[in-house]
């Protein structure tokens, strides 16, 4: 059987490629895929044409986007990081043949992994399959923004995720996968209030649905709203952290607003437009704020022999445990065949369609 693969040939193409599958070397093992989770903010960067890595160098040495070859050229052959597989072979003990894990291998039919080169987090008996897309990328993304604002507060010395948000005010703004998961994230792990602020209603509902409180920023002004609400001291009102997680400039600039002062905002929100209307002369200058970059590449310093990637993979599985039925209901728009990637990825990109996660279904 010949393996599929979901390729974007160029900006708005985006294809199925057969390819003879790879052979089982000793020490490797073969995954059929029944599971890959579309993440619509990266891979639809490539489809649109506005990863930063199509058109410039990533020099990774000097950590610089530099003018040169494009580090990931057209055709982008791995799209997609939440994938569920099963192993049908294995020549290592390491891996057990009829085992199914979470993997981040992208959209295609069949991989062949190294066990010392790559991933593969074998999910629990008890936990939906199809909900493993995201254990082993995209929940530890929003479980590493729950260990940045722990270390905000405790630097290395953070025991739990909940360091971060245990009796504290945690807005999230943007409600995408992203922003929900961090947000059932901060309620499971103690914080005194959550609140999810979006402007499109689709998901607010759904952030309802998962029990969390919402606002609507085109209404009435939250940051007003929450930092009437949310008092500490005389002269100190708003949200003790605020996990920024919309990827364009007024969704920065509003998590600025919603802080009290000395407070961060925890980003973990890709800005592929830049973000040049955030106003650093306003709230973050007066209030003395501070902005810190989550992203997945990397855990809070001093922290990585202690919080590697395995044990926020082990945080997403205790969530989706408690959540899962919800996160399964009101979380997962839609389930597609495998084959129908190609124009659900292009329908998603020119927003002819909208879902909040889409899972191909082999």
């Amino acid at each position: 059987m010949r393996d599929r693969v979901v390729v974007v040939e160029a900006p708005g193409r985006v294809g199925l490629v057969e390819q003879d599958p790879a052979p089982l070397r000793p020490g490797t093992f073969r995954v059929r895929t029944l599971f890959s989770g579309v993440s619509a903010g990266t891979e639809l960067s490539y489809v649109k044409g506005t990863n930063p890595y199509l058109n410039v160098t990533w020099d990774a040495d000097l950590g610089l986007f530099r003018p040169g070859e494009p580090s990931t050229p057209y055709p982008v052959t791995r799209l997609g990081y939440m994938q569920v597989g099963r192993v049908v072979e294995s020549a290592t003990p390491a891996v057990a043949e009829g085992s199914v894990g979470a993997m981040t291998y992208g959209h295609r039919t069949g991989w062949v992994a190294d066990p010392l080169a790559e991933r593969f987090v074998p999910l629990p008996a008890d936990l939906d399959p199809l909900l493993g897309v995201y254990v082993a990328h995209m929940g530890p993304i929003c479980a590493n923004g729950l260990l940045h604002a722990a270390a905000e507060l405790h630097g290395t010395d953070v025991r739990s995720l909940g360091d971060g948000a245990r009796g504290r005010r945690v807005a999230v703004v943007g409600g995408g996968v992203v922003g929900l998961l961090t947000a059932l994230l901060a309620r499971r792990h103690g914080a005194a209030s959550v609140v999810v602020l979006d402007p499109t209603p689709q998901r607010r509902q759904a952030a309802e649905a998962l029990g969390l409180e919402t606002l609507d920023p085109d209404a009435d002004d939250p940051a007003v709203v929450l930092k009437t609400r949310w008092a500490h001291t005389a002269g100190d009102r708003g949200a003790d952290v605020v996990f920024q997680c919309r990827g364009q400039a007024w969704a920065l600039h509003l998590a600025l607003r919603l802080l009290r002062p000395q407070g961060a905002v925890i980003d973990l929100a890709f800005y592929q437009g830049g973000a040049e209307s955030v106003r650093l002369g306003e709230e973050f200058h007066h209030n003395g704020l501070s902005v810190r970059c989550a992203q997945i590449g990397r855990v809070p310093r001093g922290l990585a022999s202690v919080w590697d990637r395995e044990r926020l993979s082990a945080e997403t599985i205790d969530l989706l445990r408690g959540d899962g039925d919800v996160i399964r209901k009101h979380l997962v728009t839609a389930v597609v065949p495998f084959d129908d990637a190609p124009a659900l990825l292009t329908d998603l990109a020119e927003r002819r369609r909208r879902e909040l996660q889409v899972v191909l279904a082999v």
